[in-house]
């Protein structure tokens, strides 16, 4: 039996964006210390930390100068380099397991991992060569998305092919020789399902939870659904048995599309907590970031019961473009919880906060987590 990590000991978070923020708040509300690394100072996460270090992650001498100050590591986001996971496997845990994140951090080999282990997946090839992109366009057709296999997020590194005539231009757009071909799928909407899994293989899950998208980026994510309930149940069933299959110890995002057809294929694996699940703060007894704690500190899993139904709009950049949004006029709706993570300078899509909003129905949440940040700037 692993022997838990208790309050008082110090969790070492590599990453330093907003996912780390929260992590970090819900460990320290538990008891725990938390140092961070990474290459950027005064990150949303080190703001809130004990410690901040900053290093490259493949400088060998700093990573492991820092996991020997730390009880276990875990990690933010799922983009850091193998060597880093390495170094830091030798002196304590790490959750999840480096292997995991090679397989998260790269489209070809999550798409491989999914095929193999028999879940649903949109049609797909893998090239290497401008060729092999050709013979994949034949056999898939179009329209299909084209995406780089390492490295995207928020519809970056990909692109539409509405014709075959359009390879070309699309394989020097990417500029990769590492491509993944996909069919593009019709479907009805997109669903996420956040599972949990501790050290002793205790399970966990959120949602499923609805989002809309707007350029490629989260915009709204909903929750109950409003699936049927068949539906919604072989969602949880099968992140259950992908993070079963993963040998997971953390929290996991799966991303589906849930086609007109009411068949459901899985999109895209995040080994970490996810933008859609930051609803969960406000709307559950246990929230997504202090699973993460409890996962991996081998403390047992609170509970997911839902409170209320719930919406949460992502507050991108674009809101500062008139100004400093008219914070005071969102916080004077009751059911409105706003969060803003401390990034100092707003860029156009950049994440710069989310707000929660609770209701009687799903349809009141919605609309008033749009009212709300309607009037951030004033709009109508």
């Amino acid at each position: 039996m692993t022997t838990p990590i208790l309050p008082g000991a110090t969790l070492g978070v590599l990453g330093s964006g907003q996912l780390g923020r929260m992590f970090a708040i819900a460990a320290r509300r538990l008891g725990y210390r938390v140092h961070v690394l990474s290459p950027d100072t005064d990150t949303p996460t080190g703001q809130v930390a004990d410690v901040e270090i900053h290093a490259e992650y493949d400088d060998a001498d700093a990573v492991t100068s820092f996991v020997r100050g730390v009880d276990v590591v875990t990690f933010e986001f799922e983009n850091v380099p193998s060597t880093a996971t390495e170094i830091a496997a030798k002196f304590v845990p790490v959750r999840p397991g480096g292997d995991i994140l090679h397989i998260a951090q790269h489209r070809a080999r999550e798409k491989t991992f999914l095929r193999q282990h028999g879940f649903p997946t949109a049609p797909f090839s893998i090239a290497g060569t401008f060729e092999e992109l050709q013979q994949a366009i034949a056999r898939i057709g179009c329209p299909a998305v084209l995406k780089t296999a390492g490295f995207g997020y928020d519809g970056k590194g990909q692109m539409v092919l509405r014709s075959p005539d359009q390879a070309a231009a699309g394989w020097q757009q990417l500029g990769s020789s590492d491509v993944v071909l996909e069919g593009l799928i019709d479907f009805d909407c997109e669903v996420s399902v956040i599972v949990v899994r501790g050290v002793d293989g205790e399970l966990a899950t959120y949602g499923p939870i609805r989002n809309a998208h707007a350029n490629h980026i989260l915009d709204l994510s909903t929750v109950p659904a409003g699936l049927p309930q068949p539906l919604s149940d072989e969602a949880i069933a099968m992140s259950r048995a992908i993070a079963e299959s993963l040998n997971l110890v953390g929290v996991l995002c799966v991303e589906m599309f849930v086609t007109r057809g009411n068949q459901l294929l899985v999109n895209e694996l995040a080994p970490r907590p996810h933008n859609s699940g930051h609803l969960t703060i406000d709307a559950h007894v246990t929230c997504q970031f202090e699973q993460q704690v409890r996962a991996v500190c081998g403390l047992p899993l609170g509970s997911t019961r839902q409170h209320t139904p719930a919406a949460m709009a992502n507050l991108l950049g674009d809101a500062w473009r008139h100004g400093t949004p008219r914070w005071a006029a969102a916080a004077a709706l009751p059911e409105v919880k706003l969060h803003l993570y401390g990034k100092q300078k707003a860029r156009p899509g950049r994440k710069m906060g989310h707000i929660t909003a609770l209701g009687e129905t799903i349809e009141a949440a919605e609309q008033l987590a749009r009212t709300a940040r309607n009037h951030l700037t004033g709009e109508p």
